[in-house]
């Protein structure tokens, strides 16, 4: 399999080159030439696998040019009960209501990014040891990818972590996760401004050619697509154990800020995955729920992106929903190219010529959640069934809840455990949530982290003095 730009303006590409490139050359993102499809007796041949049997049988369609047997290696190596917390890596636990939960945060960073990082941390390590270089990942966070990135790659060998993220904007446990590695190889950057600027320096700096090729710049967000396609492997998952028999359908409920992990969603459909609705589900930014509401993608300045009690979400452009306007408007990377362009000069572009589409041909339904709207769920959830989610987790409760249909399993993607967001459950519930035993003096630790300007150049010059070359 070879990857292209979204944009066009790439020649195709194996999967471990454009997993070392992070961004295309041309500013757009990589995807497949095609998508591999998955039919209903190879489908049924997956049910028993293990979470790491099944990860490999998935990948094995991307990462075509890594040795069948390495994959595999690759796969038991990140995910296994040393790694998570649950034997079964991804439980899947009923809620009330109809709605199921997806348990993604068994990881080490107990946020659904785990699921993937912990393979790029394994793949990445094995092809630049194959190819004798190393690597340097400048990435930006809203919360959780940053530490998940962290706690997956620490150590590694030939790799270093650039991490930004907005300084003051993330909960005290999600800072604490971050800036309390003391590992030579990871640098984390508290930038005095919003995910969306802190993303900015990122592509700016994946832009820049001749930085990129002298430092050996990757990326380790959702824009780099074995992140796309590791996630991927749990819609598999979660539909292998809702359903029993072949061709039933299931639905999706999935708290979006990146589009990252609702466009696996969206792949693992389009690979023939019986999927019915992904149900995106936003906070008060809530740009994407308006798009699939109008057809009008408007992207908000920093000022006007809220700061929310699900911290995680507030982000007003997503960085992965290019590929998804790529397949909207028939993989035509001139006319990505355009529409980007129109972005840039007059702050939107519309869509609503394909509307209709939305629901009818790619499944995508949308909704948004209040401050109070969340803190409710999370108290009726607690009520109910005794379990208690995290603020994302409860926008994605709180909107599957309007999309419930008789005999479609709805499933609900966790988003992190609770304990990374006290304060809102505090509120929710009258009393804090305590982390796990082994986290518990987490905020107490000493932290490493550089405050800056969130300025491009400062940035710059950092990842220049302290880049593994």
């Amino acid at each position: 399999m070879k990857y292209v730009s979204t944009r066009g303006g790439m020649a195709p590409q194996a999967f471990s080159d454009i997993l070392l490139e992070g961004l295309a050359p041309d500013g757009g993102l990589a995807v497949p030439e095609s998508l591999p499809q998955i039919d209903a007796a190879t489908l049924a041949s997956w049910r028993g696998l293990s979470y790491a049997e099944l990860a490999c049988e998935v990948l094995s369609r991307f990462a075509t040019d890594i040795p069948r047997e390495d994959l595999a290696r690759l796969t038991e190596a990140a995910y296994n009960d040393q790694v998570f917390s649950s034997e079964d890596i991804v439980p899947l636990r009923p809620l009330a209501g109809g709605l199921q939960l997806l348990g993604l945060s068994e990881g080490p960073t107990l946020a659904f990014k785990d699921m993937a990082m912990q393979f790029l941390g394994q793949v990445f390590e094995y092809v630049l040891t194959r190819r004798g270089t190393t690597l340097n990942i400048v990435g930006a966070t809203s919360g959780d990818t940053g530490s998940a990135a962290e706690y997956a790659l620490r150590g590694k060998q030939g790799i270093g972590v650039f991490m930004l993220s907005p300084h003051g904007r993330m909960s005290a446990f999600q800072r604490a996760q971050m800036y309390s590695l003391q590992d030579e190889n990871i640098h984390n950057l508290a930038v005095k401004g919003v995910f969306d600027q802190a993303q900015d320096i990122v592509k700016a700096l994946a832009g820049d050619l001749a930085f990129k090729s002298r430092y050996r710049i990757g990326a380790v967000n959702s824009i780099n697509w074995a992140r796309i396609a590791a996630q991927v492997v749990y819609y598999f998952h979660g539909w292998l154990r809702a359903t029993t028999q072949a061709g039933q359908e299931v639905s999706f409920a999935v708290p979006s800020g990146n589009f990252g992990n609702i466009l696996s969603g969206h792949i693992a459909r389009s690979m023939g995955l019986p999927i019915r609705r992904l149900v995106l589900a936003t906070n008060e930014n809530n740009v994407l729920e308006e798009f699939f509401r109008t057809g009008v993608y408007r992207p908000r300045s920093p000022a006007q992106t809220y700061a929310t009690s699900s911290p995680s979400m507030d982000i007003s452009r997503a960085s992965n929903f290019e590929r998804f306007v790529y397949d909207l408007v028939g993989r035509d990377g001139e006319r990505v190219r355009a529409l980007w362009a129109e972005l840039a000069d007059k702050g939107s572009f519309d869509l609503s010529a394909h509307q209709a589409s939305f629901a009818e041909q790619y499944g995508f339904v949308a909704g948004q959640s209040s401050h109070e709207e969340r803190v409710g769920t999370i108290r009726n959830v607690f009520d109910e069934t005794g379990v208690l989610i995290d603020p994302h987790t409860a926008d994605g409760v709180k909107v599957a809840r309007d999309y419930i249909e008789p005999g479609v399993p709805m499933l609900v993607l966790e988003t992190a455990l609770p304990a990374k967001f006290s304060e809102t459950i505090e509120e929710a519930l009258g009393r804090p949530v305590p982390p796990p035993a082994e986290l518990a003096d987490l905020e107490s630790l000493p932290q490493r982290v550089t405050v800056m300007d969130c300025d491009l150049q400062q940035v710059r010059a950092f990842i220049e003095a302290h880049a593994k070359v």
